[in-house]
């Protein structure tokens, strides 16, 4: 053996063994979401906002010297076909971890083959208590859960006078973890919902739930769908002389929402688990709206702004892990995260991946805008 074949040898067995997705000079990510069909929007947009932050950072240098690249598949919000999807990503694609997932039906399936394979996944775009508990060790939550938002909706209404409260939900984990936290929020103030109404997932046949639930004559609905089930929903109970007001959850897609409607969305109210994109005072909004807008995207919106979130925790959490990088080191360093995102912040512990409980209402104004 040659002189100069064992230097290369040598040098290759003290190299450190990184993680799968991380080579010298760049760290794989992946997103499995909703990029085509009725939700596309919330996949985009999440998209959107990561990728915002990545730029940054890699126009920066990347994280310890490392590129972020992001690589997503299409789960079309079909729980059928998530599991393929994530497999496609850890297996072909060979990720390192994954972020910016979107959507409860979805996450339900995804779970197992992120929890086999042992794969980070950072930011899910969904607060279902079914994907936070039981604690799952590879899971971190940046936002908060339905049941923080639900409470925050159901004390609403009750505080401006409603006590005649009604919910339209997704019949599947969405709209049931939804519904279960409204549930939880009225029993605790000793009150009943008066009517339900479903409609099934990626489609806008609500006419049976806008029957059901306008002869209930509702002071409030609560409503835990995507945006164009909510939009055609909230349309036929005008038509039909509702007076109500109508709540939505985050995971709605607010501008997708508000765009859906027209002039008919005044008066919509929606809960965040973000703060709002439009501001000025928190200045994480303002490195959002800079880096979002270089980006070349100027329709701030707030699933963009959970996206850059997302990303940012993920890159901290990168940093921390130092650059011998292995998905063990990344969970321990987020494990002991504590940050201050900039008027955002995200706690976790080797118990709880919970992250945040921000919870802020908004309404939608006049030509589409949000108020607080």
């Amino acid at each position: 053996m040659t002189k100069k074949l064992l230097l290369l040898m040598a040098a290759l067995l003290t190299q450190p063994a990184f993680g799968q997705g991380v080579s010298h000079d760049k760290i794989l990510l992946g997103q499995a979401a909703v990029f085509s069909g009725p939700a596309a929007q919330l996949g985009i947009q999440m998209r959107n906002g990561i990728k915002a932050y990545f730029d940054y950072v890699n126009e920066k240098g990347g994280v310890n010297g490392r590129k972020l690249e992001l690589i997503t598949e299409d789960d079309r919000y079909e729980a059928s076909v998530a599991p393929a999807a994530s497999k496609k990503l850890i297996e072909e694609h060979k990720v390192f971890a994954l972020l910016g997932y979107v959507g409860t039906p979805t996450g339900v399936m995804h779970l197992p083959v992120v929890t086999q394979a042992k794969v980070p996944l950072v930011g899910m775009f969904t607060g279902a208590e079914a994907l936070r508990v039981p604690f799952n060790r590879y899971v971190f939550h940046v936002r908060a859960s339905y049941y923080d938002e639900t409470e925050a909706i159901v004390e609403q209404v009750v505080s401006t006078g409603g006590k005649n409260i009604a919910v339209f939900y997704q019949d599947d984990a969405y709209g049931q973890a939804g519904l279960k936290g409204v549930e939880i929020a009225m029993t605790k103030r000793g009150m009943k919902i008066s009517a339900l109404g479903t409609v099934e997932r990626n489609t806008i046949k609500v006419e049976n739930a806008v029957k059901t639930i306008n002869a209930a004559k509702p002071d409030a609905v609560v409503m835990i769908s995507a945006y164009t089930s909510c939009a055609e929903f909230i349309r036929q109970m005008k038509r039909a002389g509702s007076g109500a007001t109508f709540y939505n959850v985050s995971f709605v897609g607010s501008k997708a929402l508000a765009d859906a409607l027209g002039k008919e969305g005044v008066g919509v109210a929606i809960s965040q688990v973000v703060p709002f994109p439009w501001g000025t005072a928190v200045p994480v909004v303002k490195e959002y709206q800079q880096l979002s807008a270089k980006a070349g995207h100027t329709d701030y919106n707030f699933s963009a702004i959970e996206g850059f979130l997302v990303a940012k925790v993920v890159a901290e959490g990168l940093k921390r892990a130092g650059r011998d990088l292995t998905r063990e080191k990344f969970i321990d360093a987020l494990d002991k995260l504590d940050v201050d995102l900039g008027g955002f912040y995200v706690t976790y512990s080797p118990k709880v991946h919970t992250g945040s409980k921000f919870v802020d209402l908004t309404i939608i104004g006049r030509d589409g805008k949000f108020l607080r």
